[in-house]
């Protein structure tokens, strides 16, 4: 039985101990206390999802569950965790984004949007390196090589020949006028979303400065996931907005958080230049540079 499987079967025990309310008022009342949103609950309950061992402590908190089973739990949380191919990076990933780069190999779909820099699924080993290296003054070399790495790595997915994302990349002019690295690193990064842009699976359109102002210069950069549906057409996950901020990182997906985020970015992307526009103009930073 898997570890979500499992600590559901025990958390739900001790909900239906404690109330005698039908399991929907259930769910309503622990998303509440947990400022989750219903559908994570749901998720959570149903076994479709695993769980961080923090997740666990804060729902056998509320749940009321004992110290000793809440501590088994929490164990059994860091053991069985689906482990991916980042894992044996676990000692030069930012605490935290490993769950992010799970959510990522998981998506089926992911709307970006970026105001000053190259995505990282976009990046070349030079400009990720140069980023890096800014990011983590006094960091040994072989660590920044390393983190390098790692970013490289994620890109796999892109052009995996199993269930390859969708991925829709809307880039603010600016992007492509910050010569990150230098001319030469610049020139190499411009290069590459040229190329990138062929793909089947892949779009990128650049918001040119003449769009004015638009929705996303005011929600700042995001990323949104959705993921592929289960057998009885529910989706496995629901859509997740991911937010990098300088102290730390949001998960959104509160079906109120959601819509606002992709209107924000189906505006966006309606106020960007097409196909052709965007190779022009890719073309034309190059030649600039």
């Amino acid at each position: 039985m898997p570890l979500a499987e499992r600590e559901s079967h025990e958390v739900a025990g001790h909900t239906h101990r404690r109330a005698d309310s039908s399991k929907a008022e259930l769910i309503h009342e622990a998303a509440g206390k947990l400022e989750w949103s219903e559908p994570k609950i749901w998720r959570i309950e149903t076994g479709q999802t695993s769980l961080r061992s923090l997740d666990v402590e804060a729902m056998c908190k509320v749940y009321g569950a004992p110290e000793e089973l809440t501590q088994g739990l929490m164990g059994l949380a860091k053991e069985t965790k689906n482990r991916g191919w980042w894992h044996s990076y676990g000692d030069v990933i930012p605490e935290g984004f490993d769950l992010y780069i799970g959510l990522e190999e998981a998506a089926q779909s992911l709307s970006w949007y970026s105001s000053e820099l190259v995505p990282g699924l976009l990046q070349t080993a030079d400009y990720a390196e140069t980023l890096i290296r800014e990011d983590n003054p006094g960091v040994p070399d072989e660590e920044i090589e390393r983190r390098v790495h790692v970013r490289i790595a994620r890109q796999a997915l892109i052009t995996r020949v199993t269930a390859a994302p969708t991925v829709e990349v809307a880039l603010n002019e600016a992007v492509l006028r910050r010569p990150v690295g230098g001319t030469k690193v610049m020139g190499d990064q411009l290069k590459r979303l040229v190329e990138l842009n062929k793909l089947d699976n892949l779009s990128i359109r650049v918001v040119p400065f003449s769009a004015g102002l638009h929705a996303s210069l005011m929600s700042g950069p995001f990323v949104m996931m959705r993921f592929p549906a289960n057998g009885d057409g529910r989706d496995t996950e629901p859509p997740t907005v991911y937010v990098d901020g300088f102290t730390g990182a949001l998960y959104l997906d509160k079906p109120h958080e959601i819509d606002r985020y992709d209107a924000a970015f189906k505006a966006t992307w309606g106020s960007a230049l097409d196909h052709e526009g965007t190779q022009s103009l890719l073309l034309q930073a190059i030649r600039e540079l």
